[in-house]
């Protein structure tokens, strides 16, 4: 996210900035944990020159601070790149996102289960927070009203120390798919665990598995949900894959740097726009797509709805191939 958000803010500057005025970041980090995220949105609420809020990246965090960013005299806007829990939708009219929920994730991954991959029960393993939760839910949901039945669903914590007793319950219970609504390192404890147990079921994961391909033969053959793949098939799209590999070594963004990268071409346009004014901002952004035209982003076309959801923007499935994300060709 600050890596593609920078590469923004330069491009943007070297076009003179918005308004003969150069953008700036203020850099925060909130370590993914909810109390921490409220001293960090507390801190640019109160910051005057802060006119709107790039983040947060994780559901929980980004729940937690948007109550903090709506409140008060003076509300700022806050788009996340990457937050997909369902109870984001709608907090507070200073609150947006530039992907999909997981209403949409959960579904997607179920659909590709029962018609790809052909299963019809699945065990689902779970991170116990907004994240988790909501793609459980929202995967178990889908794939009931399929026809297929999720055989257990288990929740887990980032202390949980093994994944085995659930893994051998599944195997027992006989599925033919596992979810892992989950976040890396739980995922990775899950491939290990899997591989040490013999077991070969497909994987299916959201978007917060992202990266999980550098982890190699690990996690070959993983499906993953996401909001953005970087083999996307556009120009605007190649351009920024080429100008972030020039600017970062080579490295491919992912779902959460593009769509910080969307996010701060919007706000530069709605400051060009509206001007500086927080209240202006939020106008502005509400009524993208309503009104003003949709935003064409690097991940595809943004168009808020009410609740700052942009319903529009489609879920892709990539499938870790020799080391990379890519998009899966269905059959």
């Amino acid at each position: 996210m600050l890596r593609a958000a920078q590469l923004a803010v330069n491009q943007i500057n070297a076009k003179g900035g918005v308004r003969g005025q150069p953008l700036e970041l203020r850099i925060a980090d909130d370590s993914g944990n909810e109390d921490t995220a409220v001293r960090v949105a507390e801190k640019l609420y109160a910051d005057p020159s802060v006119v709107a809020v790039v983040g947060h990246l994780t559901s929980s965090a980004s729940i937690a601070a948007a109550r903090v960013y709506g409140g008060g005299a003076t509300p700022v806007a806050m788009i996340s790149p990457a937050a997909s829990s369902p109870a984001l939708s709608g907090m507070n009219p200073y609150v947006f996102r530039v992907c999909p929920s997981d209403v949409q994730h959960g579904p997607r991954l179920a659909r590709y289960a029962w018609q790809a991959l052909g299963a019809r029960r699945a065990g689902i393993i779970y991170v116990n927070n907004d994240y988790g939760r909501g793609i459980r839910g929202t995967f178990a949901e889908a794939f009931t009203s399929l026809g297929g039945k999720v055989v257990e669903a288990d929740p887990y914590v980032p202390a949980t120390p093994s994944l085995e007793p659930y893994l051998s319950r599944m195997r027992r219970a006989g599925v033919d798919v596992l979810v892992l609504a989950a976040e890396r390192p739980g995922a990775e404890l899950a491939l290990r665990e899997m591989r040490s147990l013999g077991l070969q079921w497909p994987v299916l994961g959201g978007d917060a598995l992202t990266g999980i391909e550098a982890d190699g033969q690990l996690a070959e053959g993983v499906r993953v949900s996401s909001a953005y793949l970087p083999d996307r098939r556009d120009e605007r799209n190649a351009a920024f894959v080429a100008d972030y590999a020039r600017a970062f070594g080579g490295q491919r963004p992912d779902h959460r740097g593009a769509g910080a990268y969307d996010t701060v071409v919007l706000l530069a346009r709605a400051i060009d726009a509206a001007g500086a004014d927080r209240g202006a901002i939020r106008a502005y952004l509400a009524g993208v797509g309503h009104g003003k035209a949709p935003f064409d982003g690097v991940t595809g076309t943004i168009a808020f709805d009410a609740n700052g959801n942009v319903p529009g923007k489609t879920v892709a499935i990539g499938v870790v191939h020799d080391g990379e994300l890519v998009t899966q060709t269905e059959q």
